[in-house]
């Protein structure tokens, strides 16, 4: 799976931690791979079972949510 497209994934309801650091081995989730950076995860919450676009880039403006912007990155 690519770091950078996002994930595609239906949410029952709960909490979830997405990865802010991009080092996590169970992105878009947290791992804890933060530990020893300034990094920290953001806890979002899911009220009902949805599909959603999860960003993957850490680059979106709209966390946790893709917003488009892995598109116009530069990988080389």
């Amino acid at each position: 799976m690519s770091k950078v497209m996002p994930v595609m994934v239906e949410l029952d309801p709960g909490t979830y931690l997405w990865c802010k650091c991009g080092k996590s081995e169970k992105l878009p989730y947290c791992d804890g791979s933060h530990e020893g950076t300034a990094f920290k995860p953001l806890e979002f919450r899911v009220k009902e079972k949805k599909k959603l676009a999860l960003c993957n880039c850490q680059k979106t403006k709209n966390a946790p949510i893709c917003d488009g912007v892995h598109k116009k990155l530069k990988i080389d």
